[in-house]
């Protein structure tokens, strides 16, 4: 299978596979965690001043062996009937769970260091992202054949202050792993981005991963044919009934058009969802063509 995500082609695959979490590097940089049925992963030491910052270290990829070999043995079992995707978390979510120390409601403490402690913000997203990049850059040596970048928690920055804190770390990630394999693309998401959509755009990432609040029409005309997309099902439609999920499968289809476009929820999929469901999806994402859609449609 090609992996291409040039604007003028489609990648509708039969199969793909996600691996990994981008929370997973965090102990090899320094930064162990827990994960908390309830309250998700938590941080026992939060990092808030420059001598936490320098006390991180460089990325340890002795402990992250698993993951490279995981992938190359995917790779080698899946051969060309599915993609093997990468994920890493962008500097600015890492942070908020590595200064905060869990899921954040608010962001109260990250967002007040960009005003009482820039520096050492600065010096953490600094840090961050070259260690991110060179763990994008592991899996994709390792067999990812593209990376997902996810600022998941970007969407909660007004978008000028998402150009300060959040852009240029990302810009150096993409641009880090263009360097060293260029036949890789990024996929960069931002969870909440409707406000962001030409930022992201303009990052230098191959492709822009849409939720599901933004319209995918509005979307591909405020990105421009330049620029390919990912998403943008309501992950909710899943639990629906077979006829609900063609009919959003098909609005997301005839709104993306037939190129330039990967099919894909707007965000995961979320805990109880009816397993029928997501082979529904995946299903039809086979059996309907992107330019069948965009037809009936009337596009």
């Amino acid at each position: 299978m090609e992996i291409s995500l040039q604007p003028w082609r489609s990648f509708r695959p039969d199969g793909v596979i996600l691996f990994s979490d981008i929370l997973t590097p965090l102990p090899a940089l320094g930064v162990p965690f827990e994960i908390d049925d309830a309250k998700g992963p938590l941080i026992d030491a939060p990092i808030r001043t420059l001598e936490g910052v320098r006390a991180l270290h460089d990325l340890d990829l002795t402990q992250l062996s698993f993951v490279g070999e995981s992938l190359g043995a995917l790779r080698t079992e899946v051969g060309g009937d599915a993609a093997v995707l990468g994920f890493v978390g962008a500097p600015w979510t890492l942070a908020t769970y590595i200064v905060e120390g869990a899921a954040s409601a608010t962001y109260r403490t990250i967002k007040s260091m960009m005003h009482s402690a820039p520096g050492v913000l600065s010096a953490l997203l600094s840090h961050l992202a070259d260690q991110v990049a060179t763990y994008a850059c592991y899996q994709a040596a390792s067999g990812a054949q593209c990376i997902m970048l996810f600022d998941s928690w970007g969407g909660q920055l007004p978008p000028h202050v998402w150009d300060v804190w959040s852009r240029p770390y990302v810009e150096r990630i993409i641009a880090a792993v263009h360097a060293a394999h260029p036949g890789v693309p990024v996929t960069l998401y931002a969870n909440g981005s409707g406000g962001l959509l030409e930022r992201l755009g303009g990052t230098g990432a191959d492709v822009v991963g849409l939720d599901w609040s933004v319209d995918m029409a509005d979307a591909r005309r405020r990105l421009g044919p330049r620029v390919s997309v990912q998403g943008n099902v309501d992950p909710v439609c899943l639990f629906g009934s077979d006829a609900a999920i063609e009919a959003a499968v098909r609005d997301c289809l005839a709104k993306a058009g037939p190129t330039g476009h990967i099919l894909n929820l707007g965000h995961g999929v979320l805990v109880g969802t009816p397993e029928a469901g997501v082979a529904a999806m995946f299903e039809l994402s086979k059996r309907i063509p992107a330019g069948e859609a965009a037809l009936v449609a009337g596009r």
